[in-house]
């Protein structure tokens, strides 16, 4: 079992910059692959971003490559998100996943979700 909790979120002006973090419980965290996910109203739930259980892999939406980057640190049981460049149509509820094995891109092959936290992005 893994719980995660997300945090970071908030406002931010087009430009600018978020530092997500997903804390996650569970001695077996580092064998699990990561993945961040975003929802915006009205909108089915979105992939942004994946890595793997050693972070020596990862995948990033082509919305989202070269603004945002994931990374972890099993040291700490967590996993980030940088969003760098930051544009309205980023803002949405952000969601981090947990899944044993590979990465993947679907969320549908994720197991355990966190409850969310809000980024939006004012012009």
């Amino acid at each position: 079992q893994v719980q995660l909790i997300e945090s970071g979120g908030g406002l931010v002006q087009a430009g600018g910059s978020l530092q997500l973090s997903c804390a996650a419980s569970g001695r077996t965290f580092r064998t699990y692959a990561l993945g961040w996910f975003r929802q915006a109203p009205g909108q089915e739930r979105e992939f942004v971003a994946a890595i793997s259980w050693s972070g020596g892999s990862t995948s990033h939406a082509p919305s989202v490559t070269g603004r945002f980057t994931i990374s972890r640190d099993n040291a700490k049981n967590t996993v980030y998100l940088q969003m760098n460049s930051l544009k309205p149509e980023d803002t949405a509820v952000y969601y981090c996943a947990a899944r044993a094995g590979i990465q993947s891109i679907s969320p549908y092959e994720y197991d355990y979700w966190g409850q969310g936290t809000q980024v939006t992005v004012s012009s």
